[in-house]
């Protein structure tokens, strides 16, 4: 069965992320960059990654939800776990495929938006 396998990221919508990624730089050593600060696992090799990234507070990337939160979830088989979601009513608010995995939408009871992730090669510099 496709299963969430890890967490790939946190997306934040804040006021000013410039000052906002100043801030986890200087208080906590995160190098922010385009795509966030990329976070690896204790003894999972260089494949294996999160990105801590924020947005705009005007952002629609996390729309339909409400919420200035999102949750990027790591799957194995991202084709498969769709059809399970949708087979289960679950509505699918998109699909995407980029060099660096695929992807795929959904929101939660709650309205927080969720980003399926199967990773395809290395982290995006």
């Amino acid at each position: 069965m496709a299963r969430v396998t890890g967490i790939g990221g946190i997306f934040l919508k804040v006021a000013d992320p410039a000052a906002t990624a100043q801030w986890y730089r200087a208080m906590l050593g995160l190098e922010i960059g385009d795509y966030g600060a990329t976070l690896g696992f204790a003894g999972a090799g260089d494949d294996a990654y999160a990105v801590f990234s924020l947005f705009k507070a005007d952002t629609n990337y996390l729309d339909p939800s409400p919420h200035p939160a999102m949750i990027n979830l790591r799957v194995d088989d991202l084709d498969a776990l769709v059809a399970a979601l949708r087979v289960r009513n679950v509505e699918v608010l998109g699909t995407e495929d980029e060099s660096y995995g695929k992807f795929a939408w959904i929101l939660d009871p709650n309205g927080f938006k969720i980003e399926l992730w199967q990773q395809i090669g290395p982290a995006p510099e």
